[in-house]
């Protein structure tokens, strides 16, 4: 197969300025209809494809992420005409947030590493105090472990607002702007993770929502919209993480309606999981998945769909 000259796959997950002239032009000169003649609708959901996650000096960067990408970019190619619209989340931090050593210290003054698991009896008999909002972060981990069955993780700090590491990974970047071009649409960006009191692992809601937290509202109109195709294809980063969450709450909302939930497919070979050594994030997220499946979900691969 061949793909656009401005194409090169060994400058996946480096960094550098996209060159969206070229992208552009050759989406220009693709030959492929306007996305508004589809008669078949296909959505592709790329989560947090951003240079923290996919390089390997990035942040929080993930095993394999590289590869992902690089499958996920020529799959955009392979099949650019049939693609009617790609949304595309970007994880979107302060320096201070719930999750961030920045939040917390110990007994004696020491921040937590990244990684640090917090459980809520640990805040609640003094182990690890909140320098921010101490009532309601006992309150959180408290309804963390509740509702989403999980306790705070610390992560290094990642994806922060105005640093490169919050950009889409520069290849993918191009390889979306060659699509906008093609099929005469837009990308749909999606921002999510700027409230500091809690976790947005998913793009559609956070694990746990303040009362007073408007912006962390389940994301209705953005699953109502991914409805309305005929596929959704998922990819992105990590599997483990914001992808398992993001399929989550698609699957919670759409429990009761098979007819949307059988268009959703999952490119296995097009995201991978954060490397703990001493949890199975990877096996966790099979398991998941492999139930999901049984209730209509579609795990396939890039060279399958």
């Amino acid at each position: 197969m061949s793909y656009p000259d401005f194409y090169n796959s060994q400058k996946v997950g480096t960094l550098f300025t996209p060159d969206a002239n070229a992208a552009i032009s050759a989406g220009n000169h693709a030959e492929v209809a306007p996305a508004d003649n589809d008669t078949s609708k296909t959505a592709l959901l790329l989560i947090d494809a951003q240079v923290d996650f996919i390089h390997e000096d990035g942040a929080l960067s993930v095993p394999g992420a590289v590869e992902d990408t690089r499958r996920t970019i020529e799959w955009i190619f392979d099949n650019v005409g049939t693609i009617t619209k790609i949304f595309a989340s970007l994880d979107s931090h302060l320096p201070t947030q719930v999750f961030s050593p920045s939040w917390w210290i110990d007994s004696a003054g020491n921040h937590p590493a990244p990684f640090t698991v917090i459980a809520h009896d640990e805040v609640k008999s003094g182990t690890w105090k909140a320098l921010y909002q101490p009532e309601w972060s006992l309150e959180y981990t408290e309804r963390l472990e509740e509702n989403a069955k999980k306790q705070l993780m610390i992560w290094p700090y990642h994806t922060l607002i105005g640093t490169p590491g919050h950009n889409i990974t520069p290849a993918l970047y191009e390889a979306i702007t060659y699509h906008s071009a093609a099929r005469q649409t837009s990308v749909e960006f999606i921002v999510k993770g700027t409230v500091p009191e809690v976790e947005h692992y998913s793009i559609f809601e956070p694990e746990v929502k303040p009362a007073d937290s408007g912006d962390a509202a389940l994301n209705k109109s953005l699953l109502d919209d991914l409805a309305t195709y005929d596929r959704i294809y998922v990819a992105g980063q990590a599997k483990s993480h914001c992808v398992l969450e993001s399929v989550t709450s698609m699957m919670r909302y759409f429990d009761g309606r098979p007819d949307v939930i059988e268009k959703i497919h999952v490119l296995k070979d097009a995201m991978s999981s954060v490397a703990n050594p001493d949890i199975d994030f990877d096996e966790i997220a099979e398991n998941a998945f492999s139930q999901f499946e049984q209730h209509g979900l579609k795990v396939t691969t890039t060279s399958e769909s």
